[in-house]
């Protein structure tokens, strides 16, 4: 009975730890997700999943990634437009603040599909999990959509 004594104090020192370690950063449970859709190009070529961020927490949210079992890898990336050239790069995370929306869109952020494992048709849906900062994941239905579509 004399080492349960000794425990509750660490436990309650452990919680109060993992407490403030989340602390000052938005939950993925705090986060909602509207129109969620993927584009497929013909053949192997890359998809990309264009979708709305909604951060319903006090906190700031900080999306650092996200996988699906339909593909090798998914990638969080930018578009951007300088003297008359498209680029694209990967971004390593993106932050929602509190109380904001923030819109993965062409021409701008977007999911980057890598490696196509299944064969999908417009209309199918494709499960991926947004990985945030706080090791909160987010399951997230995506409809696959023609690319002339958006």
């Amino acid at each position: 009975m004399v080492s349960h004594l000794f425990k509750a104090p660490r436990l309650l020192a452990g919680g109060m730890l993992l407490m403030l370690i989340t602390a000052g950063h938005a939950s993925g449970q705090d986060v909602q997700v509207s129109n969620a859709r993927l584009s497929l190009l013909p053949g192997e070529q890359p998809g990309a999943g264009y979708f709305q961020l909604h951060n319903t927490g006090d906190e700031t949210a900080v999306l650092v990634g996200a996988q699906s079992e339909a593909f090798e890898d998914v990638e969080i990336h930018m578009s951007s437009e300088e003297n008359g050239m498209a680029h694209m790069h990967a971004m390593e995370q993106v932050e929602i603040e509190a109380g904001e929306r923030f819109e993965f869109a062409p021409k701008g952020h977007h999911l980057m599909f890598i490696g196509r494992l299944k064969t999908f048709s417009e209309g199918d849906d494709v499960e991926v999990l947004l990985e945030f900062d706080d090791a909160q994941q987010l399951s997230v239905t995506f409809d696959v959509v023609s690319p002339v579509s958006l």
